[in-house]
């Protein structure tokens, strides 16, 4: 598979895009992803994987019919208020599957809209266990945070040799208050003590939680917020000149977090679903795209340095491609059943589903912030052991 796709990548880029026959059939596909609020800039670098995937692969054969592929937006705010709302948006539009969202809680709050009309969702970077948890429609490719958390946690304490950690999340944040949750109990079965603090939505000033931290002698600040506060944070710890090593989950893996950090002093890792690097021919592609394509390249932070979440986003489409295909049949239900024994060697690795529909994952990318050159060094792959 990894060969099929790179060789249709090559061809994308030598050759103009083929024109999809007007009177081709349409298949729908549902982008329930956040395209603003707190969450919008992961979001529209989620949807840029699929929106790339979408042009390298335009159709897809199911049964004997090729069908062209329509992705259709619903923008959930990353707010779980406004995400019933798209949702249903998706569900009027009749989508056969839909991908998303950049965001635990939105997922989590759109998700009964997909069960009652029957339609699959396939989470691509949502990591919170409650997503799946309790139904058979909501499937994803990312791992978990109870994975990802022990991970960040044996680091910290075994790498980096914190022995006390403060976790900081945002209140009410399903994301962000089960990710320390997790990190706490790893981190506390292995010797070391946590403080675990939140903060409410809106906040601008964390100098007094990050100098909270310094005073309990942190080893180790954990944050796995979203963009528009992690920024904050770094640059907040920045101008106090901390000791302490920053840590964020998935949601720091981004190249704004890589601005806000070039030319200090911090040590920032994070741990993330893919590293640039990891497949040439996936990265050569879709640079070139993002530089041929003034909003991709503006919804990608104004550079073309490759974020994980849209390797999963690429990755998420052709999940819903095999679906399709292994259904025979448009029809949402039939590839709900499918979804079940799809698998794929994805870019960022093989995707298959467990018996409640997460990822069968084992490993995470540990990465960290070069402050001089303003790029991702890659540290370790990681696992729970």
């Amino acid at each position: 598979m990894k060969k099929i796709l790179a060789i249709l990548m090559v061809l994308c880029l030598m050759l103009p895009a083929f024109a999809v026959a007007e009177d081709m059939p349409v298949v729908k596909i549902g982008v329930f992803e956040p395209a603003s609020g707190d969450s919008g800039a992961g979001g529209k670098q989620e949807m840029l994987g699929m929106q790339y995937a979408n042009k390298i692969a335009p159709t897809v054969t199911i049964g004997d019919t090729e069908y062209k592929v329509e992705l259709v937006y619903a923008d959930n705010g990353s707010s779980t208020d406004k995400a019933p709302t798209a949702a249903a948006e998706l569900v009027n539009q009749q989508v056969s599957v839909v991908l998303g969202s950049y965001g635990s809680g939105v997922s989590i709050a759109g998700s009964r809209n997909f069960a009652d009309a029957g339609i699959p969702a396939i989470g691509v970077t949502c990591t919170n266990p409650q997503v799946t948890l309790g139904n058979t429609h909501y499937f994803r490719i990312c791992f978990l945070d109870p994975f990802q958390g022990t991970v960040l946690a044996n680091y910290a304490y075994k790498e980096l040799g914190a022995q006390v950690a403060y976790c900081l999340a945002e209140l009410g944040n399903d994301y962000d208050t089960g990710l320390t949750y997790y990190f706490q109990q790893a981190f506390e079965a292995l010797g070391g003590m946590v403080i675990s603090e939140t903060f409410p939505t809106g906040t601008s000033d964390f100098t007094s939680y990050i100098n909270n931290a310094t005073g309990y002698g942190a080893g180790v600040f954990f944050a796995p917020c979203s963009l528009a506060y992690s920024t904050l944070i770094v640059d907040q710890a920045a101008d106090l000149n901390v000791n302490f090593a920053l840590m964020g989950g998935d949601t720091w893996d981004s190249n704004m977090v890589l601005e806000a950090a070039t030319g200090t002093n911090l040590n920032i890792l994070v741990s993330t679903f893919y590293q640039e690097g990891g497949n040439p021919e996936f990265d050569n592609g879709f640079k070139a795209w993002l530089n041929e394509d003034a909003e991709a390249l503006t919804n990608n932070g104004g550079n073309d340095i490759i974020a994980a979440v849209s390797v999963m986003g690429y990755d998420a489409y052709f999940t819903a491609l095999e679906a399709l295909k292994a259904a025979g049949s448009t029809d949402s239900k039939a590839v709900n059943t499918a979804l079940w024994n799809v698998t794929l060697e994805g870019v960022s690795g093989k995707i298959a589903f467990d018996e409640i529909g997460d990822a069968i994952r084992d490993t995470a990318y540990i990465k960290s912030v070069n402050t001089a050159t303003g790029a991702w060094d890659f540290v370790a792959v990681q696992g729970v052991n």
